[in-house]
């Protein structure tokens, strides 16, 4: 930690006392307050002078009255029809790194289908010894994994490409989401069914009218590839493919193929639409990258941010936000107040994980004046995120896709913050 961030973390000394430094901030407010009667706590509230409702009130829980904000949010714009669209992960108003289902975020090429579980057929089909069809029971019947994963769509910060676009992490970041899955894993049903030795590819795709059809090396197949039907403990919710889904782990959400109907051995890729007009960077001088299904690695500071300003005023301040890997697990994030000019290695809530979200912090102890805040990670393989500027130099501007660099939140007085780029 350098000097100047050990002057800004505070202690809890720092915290009982900060009243005479925090100014007009909330930490003195609260103190004054505190020399007079508080009829929060001197006098019986209403919920505290009758009865609340009982165990059956919500057969399924649902989050208070009070947090519902803390909802997907779509950008009208963006799209001609919400039946081909998407909407965003509020990950400005959560902590940790799983994702609930409700909170998801959602990507339709044709719209969420409702598929009975008794209607589920799941084919294996092309290079292989026996063609296999199988239903939702059968699944169920083979030996079971969890694992929690990432998936970001490679679209998550397209916007920002060309400079700040959509003001808030929301928006910017929201294209993504964490959870455990259960389910099977693809080598069991691929081995079941008996996969020839001319077999290199699957081709696999949904059920829903725009099959969403993508390519996968076989040996991404046979290694961490999932099928999975249920999320956080729970069958997986219509709009994330009920029954059953395929989990890609560190590749590109568009793989994450809803609705599984079918997955072909082949000897080659298919290059369907989803692979070569989509998906695919184009560069400067217009040759598009092949086969970019890695997801780098990325983070970002989702409070302060935007949607998520300060309002206490000066005083002690937790910076947090959540970073992430497609190629393993993070294994540290900087945190920069200046725009990059200084970095300080926050703190990991846990040890990062293979292919999914980690959640950091920064305590300081704030002075109230302006900031230009970013978050850089580095994963396992030594990689580190890269600015703006570092990205456009080998890509250019005409990509839309993979955009992983540094975020910057220019940090107001008042706490406000704004999307800004420092590149």
């Amino acid at each position: 930690m350098s000097d100047d961030a050990k002057s800004l973390a505070p202690s809890r000394r720092q915290f009982l006392t900060g009243a005479a430094a925090a100014g007009a901030g909330a930490v003195a407010a609260g103190a004054a307050r505190a020399a007079a009667p508080d009829p929060l706590i001197t006098e019986v509230q209403d919920w505290a002078s009758g009865l609340g409702e009982g165990v059956d009130a919500t057969p399924y829980g649902l989050p208070i009255k009070y947090e519902s904000d803390v909802v997907r949010r779509n950008v009208e714009w963006l799209t001609a029809d919400t039946i081909s669209s998407i909407n965003f992960t509020p990950i400005h108003a959560l902590d940790g790194t799983i994702t609930p289902q409700g909170c998801a975020f959602e990507r339709h090429h044709s719209g969420a289908i409702e598929l009975r579980k008794e209607d589920y057929r799941l084919m294996i089909n092309g290079l292989v010894g026996t063609p296999l069809v199988f239903t939702y029971e059968d699944l169920e019947r083979f030996p079971r994994e969890n694992r929690v994963y990432f998936c970001e769509c490679a679209a998550n910060s397209g916007m920002e490409w060309a400079g700040a676009q959509l003001n808030g992490a929301q928006f910017t970041h929201g294209m993504i989401h964490n959870m455990e899955y259960s389910g099977v894993s693809l080598r069991t049903l691929l081995e079941e069914a008996g996969v020839k030795p001319e077999g290199k590819w699957v081709y696999v795709e949904g059920a829903d009218a725009s099959s969403n059809g993508r390519s996968i090396p076989l040996e991404k197949a046979m290694d961490d590839v999932l099928v999975a039907f249920k999320a956080n403990g729970e069958a997986l919710r219509k709009e994330h493919g009920y029954p059953v889904r395929l989990v890609v782990p560190g590749w590109e959400g568009n793989m994450w193929i809803k609705w599984l109907r079918r997955v072909e051995v082949m000897d080659q890729p298919v290059e369907s639409r989803e692979e070569t007009s989509k998906y695919t960077d184009t560069l400067a001088n217009g040759i598009s990258r092949k086969w970019t299904w890695e997801m780098d690695a990325k983070s970002v500071v989702t409070s302060p941010s935007p949607q998520a300003p300060i309002k206490h005023g000066a005083g002690p301040l937790v910076i947090t936000g959540l970073a992430w890997s497609g190629r393993g697990a993070v294994t540290g994030v900087d945190v920069s107040l200046d725009g990059g000019k200084n970095w300080t290695e926050a703190r990991l809530a846990a040890p990062g994980t293979d292919k999914a979200l980690t959640r950091f912090y920064l305590d300081i102890n704030w002075d109230g004046s302006e900031m230009l805040l970013q978050s850089r990670a580095k994963d396992a393989t030594g990689y580190v995120q890269p600015t703006k500027a570092q990205l456009r130099e080998v890509r250019g501007l005409n990509s839309i896709y993979h955009n992983n660099a540094i975020q910057t939140w220019w940090v107001k007085a008042n706490g406000e913050a704004e999307n800004v780029e420092v590149s």
